[in-house]
């Protein structure tokens, strides 16, 4: 046989157990650790901990380091997330051990967790973000300095691979609940430090750069590092909070960090129009689309 033909043998086999179904069937919905998995399960932590070990090998699920924590999720992208959807595919979606244990994960993420309905200004940044992915759909997505994953939650459904990065590991970890609590399965969390990503040259179709430029303190620096992740004719979207003082100031640091960063801005909008509460600017690469700002 052929080293494909033998891999999908071994998810085959894989997925077989009816343990090692679930833990699938959970990671798909969001990126779990493994004491989650353990609760939800019910079963003993080296036991889940093996049946976690044997879907890694077969490319069923993929490990990463977050923090303290180890987190597992199923691939999104490539042969093994096309390959697992459709193994997955055959098992109808209420089958009702994946309903139970996604309603388990539901329960846990959520104990302690305030799910009080947008504010007003959350609104209109909505309606203002949701406006620029009418014609330019986002793509692949990475939110910048996410926090409790406000913008995170906004715009996922509308990309193809959601990232959020924050330095705050508390933050990431509300993020990562909110984005599961919200049905979005397309969301990873990472730790990062805006200044030095670890993302490759141009993996991204939609970059934000979410409320961190205004206090940075290099933050040329950071829109350099931006404009690495963005593809040649992807969009890098800068967004910042702002009040009386600040909006000028921002308004005049904008334009001269995207020239000289090489990045062609459009004139910011402010959110919303009255009583404004935020600045939101789109810049794209100079040598895509026309000169420099």
């Amino acid at each position: 046989m052929t080293p494909a033909a033998e891999l999908l043998l071994d998810k085959l086999k894989g997925l077989a157990d009816p343990v090692r179904l679930r833990l699938v069937a959970l990671c798909v919905r969001g990126e779990c650790s493994v004491s989650e998995l353990t609760e939800v399960l019910g079963q003993s932590q080296p036991r889940i901990s093996q049946h976690l070990k044997t879907l890694c090998d077969t490319k069923l699920l993929q490990r990463f380091r977050d923090g303290h924590y180890v987190y597992y999720r199923a691939p999104v992208r490539g042969q093994h997330g096309t390959s697992l959807r459709q193994l997955l595919g055959l098992f109808a979606e209420d089958e009702p051990d994946f309903v139970r244990d996604l309603e388990k994960l539901r329960a846990l993420r959520g104990e302690g967790m305030d799910q009080e309905p947008a504010a007003h200004d959350d609104r209109a940044l909505h309606h203002a973000l949701v406006e620029l992915t009418v014609t330019d759909p986002l793509g692949d997505l990475i939110d910048i300095g996410c926090g409790q994953g406000r913008v995170l939650k906004l715009l996922a459904s509308r990309a193809q691979r959601a990232v959020g990065v924050d330095i705050d590991a508390d933050a990431r970890r509300f993020a990562r609940s909110q984005v599961l609590l919200a049905g979005l399965p397309n969301c990873t969390l990472r730790k990062g430090d805006m200044y030095a990503l670890p993302f490759a040259d141009k993996e991204f179709d939609t970059v934000i750069l979410d409320d961190v430029l205004g206090d940075a303190q290099k933050p040329y620096d950071a829109l350099v590092e931006a404009r690495r992740l963005l593809r040649s004719d992807g969009r890098l979207l800068l967004l910042n909070s702002i009040d009386d003082d600040t909006e000028h100031a921002l308004r005049t640091h904008f334009s001269a960090w995207c020239r000289a960063a090489e990045l062609r801005m459009t004139a910011p909008k402010l959110i919303p129009l009255v009583e404004p509460r935020w600045l939101l600017a789109v810049a794209t690469k100079a040598n895509a689309r026309s000169a420099a700002a």
